[in-house]
């Protein structure tokens, strides 16, 4: 017999069961900010980022893309694989405004609003505020009404609880729109690659493979029991994901705790030199991510991911908040030349500023997916 999944004593199930949620995912922000703000742009591969040897690519065209340009890659090597490949400075100001415009249209048609970034939201409409009763109809006018507004698309995925959500909003991407209706989470997991699950990078998706899971239906193939000897932490994680199951709820204006970024290498680093490389990479992507959000904080956190998915975290508390890139970095240079040597390769990196001025530190509930249950429209 499996174990039982445990579940958070926050988790509580609504009267419904069942919830309509829309996942709105902006097609290539930035860059598509700056193709509409200078038409010499449109059609041409753009990075929005820094050039410089220790620039980062905060986001990619569509065009850049073709030639395997993406965000948070050194800058050095997009040009590499993208001689054409064109680099504009940031305007956060300029994407925090249009940012706004988007809200507002959310907030139009529900209150529950969840914002991951500036480009990417949830959206709860079991009880939308116009009355419509389809999540499927409202993603189509949000849509619209974002085009016609900003000038720029989005892509929407529609769903049941949070996960699938944000798997159907990739589904179709850029400028495109898919719905997993109450029954179809199941099927729609099981024919996806275990790569597209949020949180499995490359190396997870390779160790993976090793052991016969490719898809999801590998995946739900495999007890609580096996899963937690092969993935420790991450288990419970992946015997929900894999049954399309989230208990999540969209929380609306939920405080942010922290900021940061972690990177999940296609081959592991054992050698300090190695590993200070790429900190210094998440270093600039995680403080240029901390400016966007204009947050304040106290503490910066390193997370080191060994091959036996092990990890390993340590912290340095300032007395108040870190006032610059340049005290953020010295404090992840610190916290990682502490670690050194390591006793083993490192899969995956991570920084993280956190103690947020304003921080509310209450729990956040969650739901029950309610999949089956109840008639509400899609």
């Amino acid at each position: 017999m499996s174990a039982a999944v445990p579940t958070d004593p926050d988790d509580e199930e609504t009267a419904s069961g069942l919830r309509k949620v829309i996942h709105i995912d902006m097609d290539a922000f930035f860059a598509s900010v700056e193709q509409r703000d200078n038409p010499a742009l449109r059609g041409k591969p753009v990075a929005v980022g820094g050039s410089s040897a220790r620039g980062v690519v905060a986001a990619a065209s569509y065009e850049a893309r073709v030639f395997g340009v993406r965000s948070a890659m050194p800058s050095v090597r997009a040009a590499r694989l993208c001689p054409d490949l064109i680099f504009c400075p940031p305007r956060f100001e300029v994407y925090k405004a249009v940012s706004r415009q988007i809200r507002s249209v959310f907030l139009h048609f529900t209150p529950h609003v969840e914002p991951l970034s500036l480009d990417e939201a949830y959206l709860d409409v079991t009880d939308d505020l116009r009355g419509i009763g389809s999540a499927t109809r409202i993603a189509e006018l949000i849509r619209a009404r974002i085009k016609a507004e900003t000038g720029l698309t989005a892509s929407a995925g529609v769903s049941y609880n949070k996960f699938l959500a944000k798997l159907a909003s990739d589904q179709n991407k850029p400028d495109g729109m898919c719905v997993i209706r109450p029954g179809e989470g199941t099927a729609f997991v099981a024919g996806l690659p275990v790569k597209r699950f949020h949180g499995v990078g490359p190396r997870g998706a390779e160790k993976m493979a090793m052991l016969g899971i490719v898809t999801g239906a590998d995946l739900a193939q495999r007890d609580l029991a096996f899963l937690r000897q092969h993935f420790g932490g991450q288990a419970d994680y992946l015997y929900r994901a894999a049954r399309g199951i989230d208990l999540r709820r969209v929380r609306a204006d939920r405080p942010r705790k922290s900021v940061g970024g972690e990177r999940t290498f296609d081959r592991d680093i054992a050698t300090g030199p190695a590993l200070r490389e790429v900190l210094e990479r998440i270093i600039a992507i995680v403080w240029e991510r901390i400016e966007r959000s204009g947050a304040k904080g106290r503490t910066v956190t390193l997370k080191l991911k060994d091959t036996d998915f092990r990890t390993i975290t340590r912290a340095r508390s300032f007395p108040a908040a870190v006032p610059d890139e340049a005290a953020f970095g010295e404090a992840a240079r610190a916290l990682l030349d502490a670690l050194l040597p390591l006793p083993q390769p490192v899969r995956l990196m991570g920084l993280t500023l956190s103690a947020l001025d304003g921080e509310a530190g209450a729990p956040v509930p969650a739901i029950a997916d309610g999949a089956g249950q109840g008639s509400l429209p899609f």
